[in-house]
């Protein structure tokens, strides 16, 4: 089961899926129609070689719903690109298999996430997702996430924010995001990056910016 939705752009892919998701019901339905419809009924014409209005009307339809569903597509794509005037600039760099994290705005801030073993987990943990140092960030607060890799390509993913980075050696990835309320939001990495690549969980803490401050001034 996945999170709930906890930042906007995520919304706007749940709306996003949730019209296109209409359009092909509605689609399905009339084509079913239509079929059962043919199927069942005697009416037919052995003289007839064209229709040049339905054949029209088939040609134009598909094009007309495929804007519906392309324009709400490349305004989310724009939405979901666009950075604007981050506020903190973390960067997450993969290994074979674990996350570091780099508070590029603040001195040294560097933490190293491991996904905590069976026997480390305490009654509220969730297996094979908690790790020993999460990443701590403020909600509603822009975020700017840079993201590589020191070895393979792996991929950066948390689904109720809805963000999918790849993390490229020698490259840097680059995406936003604006949490809206506090809690631990968690994700995978979603890149096959080798043998123990479902063991590099990923967890978001999301907290009050006062008590983001108090953690950045105790890791100092």
């Amino acid at each position: 089961m996945l999170q709930d939705s906890a930042c906007p752009l995520m919304e706007q892919l749940t709306f996003f899926h949730d019209h296109t998701l209409l359009i092909l019901v509605i689609i399905t339905i009339l084509v079913s129609q239509m079929l059962v419809s043919m199927l069942f009924n005697k009416f037919i014409h052995r003289y007839l070689l064209e229709g040049q209005l339905i054949e029209t009307i088939w040609t134009i339809l598909p094009a007309v719903v495929l804007v519906f569903i392309a324009l709400p597509s490349l305004r989310l794509l724009y939405i979901l690109d666009e950075t604007h005037n981050p506020m903190i600039t973390i960067k997450s760099i993969a290994h074979q298999w674990y996350w570091s994290y780099e508070y590029s705005d603040y001195k040294k801030i560097e933490l190293d996430s491991y996904m905590l073993p069976t026997t480390d987990l305490s009654k509220s943990s969730f297996r094979l997702l908690d790790v020993n140092n999460r990443m701590v960030i403020p909600f509603n607060t822009q975020i700017r996430m840079l993201v590589t890799s020191a070895d393979v390509i792996h991929s950066w993913t948390v689904p109720a924010l809805g963000v999918k980075i790849d993390g490229t050696p020698g490259r840097l990835n680059q995406a936003n995001f604006n949490i809206n309320r506090t809690g631990l939001y968690y994700g995978q990495c979603s890149e096959i990056c080798g043998a123990n690549h479902s063991f590099m969980p990923i967890v978001i803490e999301s907290i009050a910016p006062t008590d983001f401050l108090k953690w950045i001034n105790s890791a100092n």
